[in-house]
Formats: structure tokens, sequence, C-alpha cells
């Protein structure tokens, strides 16, 4: 191990195993989990872990919470697949739920959030020739620097990260990237005729959870607006009451064209994304024009249904926005008696700390190794920052053992 006592022989196995066998394209943190309930996961020794990652805001109803189990177990045992050449008896029913639920005409359901991305950047620039009436192949989509919207192709096109985009171009033409938190930059990159839309996370979560200024949101779609483009919110991260509302955009009483979800929306439990628009966007998609084999399945739609049963009925969106105050609040004491960490920030339960270090130290990734051998599970994102997203479940004392658990790890640390 790393870090603390030696790896014992299970754990070295399972690791051994994906080394040998799996690609490299991740770098996880050295533990092997077999085992989760609620906020709790277990290793294959046994060993109990807070979980303060839940799988990228994916897990915000915490581990194999019983009620999502239960549909997923119902469902599976009498129509899984039935693929989109037909009906089935509960995709119709989940449309109707979810568009409700936030307040949309329509969905179009997918699997992953990078096939969500994908389908709203198709989208807006159906939109933009057949709406907008922008000449063929002219439309262009406004991003933000440092964005993080998945690992597609067309994606890393706009992506800033080297990581991301390093040899696998040639890329996709048709974004201008500006800087994030910065309506002057939009405003001059909307005087553009063939823009179409503007692609942007309300948190930029990957990039270490960048919260931009209070009036960012609201400013943006206000200025999108009035250039009659599109202001399309990445919310796979940020959404199903991880910062505090069900919508990040809520914050701000912004309600974007297109919505993209992901993540929570099926509890961890099943690869579920969506798209939201109202009718005057999502009806430019006709048959045979956009889809996916899983997209929109039976499993899916009962597991997403009670995924979000679940926020609604135990008030998820207030619990993160309660808890997220009393986490920053305290986590802000804990770091004025130390020298190791410059800021903590976040909205709700999605909150992380920058490092006093350079990014390209290794301070962070061995602070998580404190964190996991006294309990606590979390990740460095950028270098030199740790990401801090707990299951929405988590209870006021569970929070507070976390923060003892924070402080003593950091403490304990030497460089």
């Amino acid at each position: 191990m790393e870090k603390g006592a030696v790896m014992d022989s299970e754990s070295q196995r399972a690791i051994d195993l994906e080394e040998k066998y799996g690609a490299h394209n991740y770098h996880p943190l050295p533990v092997v989990l077999s085992r989760g309930e609620g906020v709790m996961v277990w290793d294959v020794t046994g060993k109990k872990y807070y979980d303060f990652l839940s799988a990228y805001s994916a897990v915000n109803q915490g581990h194999c919470h019983p009620a999502i189990i239960h549909a997923l177990k119902d469902q599976a045992e009498t129509l899984t697949l039935t693929s989109r050449a037909f009906h089935n008896d509960v995709l119709g029913k989940f449309e109707k739920y979810i568009t409700r639920y936030f307040g949309y005409d329509k969905v179009l359901p997918m699997n992953t959030g990078a096939e969500a991305v994908e389908t709203a950047i198709k989208l807006c620039r159906k939109w933009a020739y057949e709406k907008k009436g922008i000449q063929p192949d002219k439309a262009k989509i406004i991003v933000a620097e440092n964005n993080f919207h998945g690992r597609t192709t067309t994606i890393i096109s706009f992506s800033s990260d080297p990581d991301a985009r390093g040899n696998f171009g040639p890329f996709s033409p048709g974004f201008v990237r500006i800087p994030y938190d910065d309506t002057r930059a939009l405003k001059k990159a909307l005087k553009d005729k063939n823009v179409a839309g503007f692609l942007v996370e309300p948190i930029q979560g990957e990039a270490g959870v960048y919260v931009p200024s209070e009036g960012y949101l609201a400013e943006s779609a206000a200025l999108c607006r009035e250039a009659g483009v599109l202001f399309i919110a990445d919310e796979v991260q940020t959404g199903v009451a991880r910062t505090g509302k069900l919508l990040a955009c809520d914050h701000e009483n912004v309600r974007p064209d297109i919505v993209i979800l992901g993540k929570a929306i099926s509890g961890g439990v099943y690869p579920v994304s969506a798209v939201l628009a109202d009718d005057d966007v999502m009806l430019l998609i006709k048959p045979g024009q956009h889809g996916s084999t899983f997209g929109g399945n039976p499993l899916a739609a009962a597991v997403s249904m009670a995924a979000l049963e679940v926020v609604r009925i135990e008030k998820l969106a207030e619990r993160s926005q309660k808890l997220g105050e009393l986490f920053r609040q305290e986590l802000n004491k804990v770091i004025a008696k130390r020298n190791l960490i410059t800021e903590v920030r976040g909205k709700g339960l999605l909150n992380a700390i920058v490092i006093n270090d350079s990014p390209e130290s290794d301070t962070a990734w061995n602070l998580c190794l404190g964190l996991r051998d006294n309990g606590l599970l979390a990740k460095p994102t950028h270098g030199n920052i740790i990401r801090f997203a707990p299951p929405l479940i988590i209870t006021e004392d569970q929070l507070l053992d976390c923060i003892r658990i924070i402080d003593k790890t950091l403490m304990e640390f030497k460089k």
C-alpha cells in the first residue's frame, strides 16, 4: 500500500488483475471495495469507509437504496429491454413522470452523461438550422474554459484539458471557448450570428468545484435570450439535489432551454441519462435521426422513477442545502488551525478544498491516502484540489464525524 499498512493479498490480487487485463485509463485510489450501504462502503478485508465521492455524485441517494433496488429487482424479473423498435409499458410513465418533475414538455432518454451531452449538441444544431436559420454546417456552440462534459471525440474537441485531447485529433469544429464566469466574454462571443447555443456547467465540478460569481447563470441566460441563443445547462453532476436545489440553476431561478441530466437520476444503480427541453426544440428530432438501443429501456425507466422519488420523499435537496452550510462552516474552523488548506468552496454537498501546494505535487494524493487510512474515501482533481461529495442521505452526526476524520488527517499529515 502507498501509505499505512501493507496491502492485503486479496486486494493486491484484484488490483493486479485490473492492471494486467484492463486499459490504464484511470488512476484509482488503492482500495478494493466489495460492498456499499447508505453512506458507507467496505473493502474486501471488511474495513469500513465513508464514501465522500459518491461515484462523482451518481450515488446521491446512498449505496443500494432499498427503494431503488426494489424497483430494479421487480422490473428485472419482468422486462429489461425491448429497444425502441417496440413500445413498452414503462417508458411512457417515466417520460410523464420526469417531464412533470423538472417542468419540461419532452424528454429524450439516453444512457450516459456523455451521450446526453452529445444529444444536446445535436438538438442545438438542429434548432440552429431549422428554427434560427443559420446556414448549413455554420452553427457554433459557445463553451467554457476548463469545462468537463465527457470524453467522446466531439466533446474533447472543445476541452482545454491536454490529457483529454492529447493525440486524439483531428477535432470537431463548431465550438467557441471563452473564460468561465465571464459574462463580458459571453456577450462578445454572442455577437457572432452563427452562434446557436451556450453549453455550461452551473458549477465546474471536475475543474475543482469552481463556483461562479453570484448572478453569473442568470445574466448568462438573459444574454442568450437577447441574442436568440439556446442556454444549455449540463447538470449531470450538479443536478438531482446535489447543490441544495433540485437543479443548480434553480439557485438563480434560471430555466435552461435544454437541461442535461445523468448520474444520480438513477441513484448509481443503472446507467441512465436524459435531455429535457420544450416542444419547440425537442420535436425537431424525427424518427431515425437519433437514438440508442438501450436508451429508454424499461429497467432504466423504473429505476429512474424510484431514484427521483427518493429525492422527493426524503427531501434530499433541502438536506443537501442545510448540511452543506454546516460542512463548510465546520471545515473552515478546521483549516483555520492548519496552513495546508487555502480555501474551502462549494454549494450544497458538492465541495472541495484547495491544497497549499502546486498542482504538480503529490500532496493532495497523499492526503487522500491518509483520509483512506482514517476511514474516509475522497479523490484529488486537478492536482491540488480534493473534492468532497458524500451521499445526500448522510446524517448530521455522520458529517461531523467526517469533519473529525479530515481534521485528524490534516493534523497527522507530513509533506
